[in-house]
């Protein structure tokens, strides 16, 4: 269903954009008058598993969801969960305090806050009567 509305809109993903889109995680990035938020789904995986970087305003998240271990007597009839390594990488809409930065994992959802630059922060200036 998803090719076909992909090819409706005169979009085809290859094999090979497909398999990336199944082992990337899905990504919310989102801002408040103070921080950039950046919410994303890495189920069945631990903390230990997943890094995040920010360099020259990047954020990069990466990890490995490491399959299960096979059992040899099982028939598999369909295997659609994705394993191996992924690494997403964002650029950043506004300059961020990097040593501010704090990640929380729960429940297989990672929260990153970054705050914002006092630089970038809109300041309302005060007007004066005279």
């Amino acid at each position: 269903m998803n090719r076909l509305f992909d090819e409706f809109f005169g979009r085809t993903l290859t094999r090979g954009e497909e398999f990336e889109r199944m082992r990337s995680p899905n990504v919310d990035v989102s801002e408040t008058k103070d921080n950039i938020l950046v919410t994303v789904e890495i189920p069945g995986m631990t903390k230990d598993d997943i890094k995040v970087t920010v360099r020259d305003n990047i954020l990069t998240l990466s990890g490995e969801k490491k399959q299960e271990k096979e059992e040899k007597d099982a028939n598999y009839h369909r295997i659609e969960r994705s394993y191996g390594s992924f690494c997403r990488s964002f650029e950043l809409p506004t300059t961020v305090q990097f040593d501010k930065v704090k990640a929380g994992y729960k429940d297989g959802i990672l929260k990153i806050t970054l705050p914002k630059s006092e630089e970038v922060k809109l300041k309302e200036i005060p007007i004066n009567i005279s």
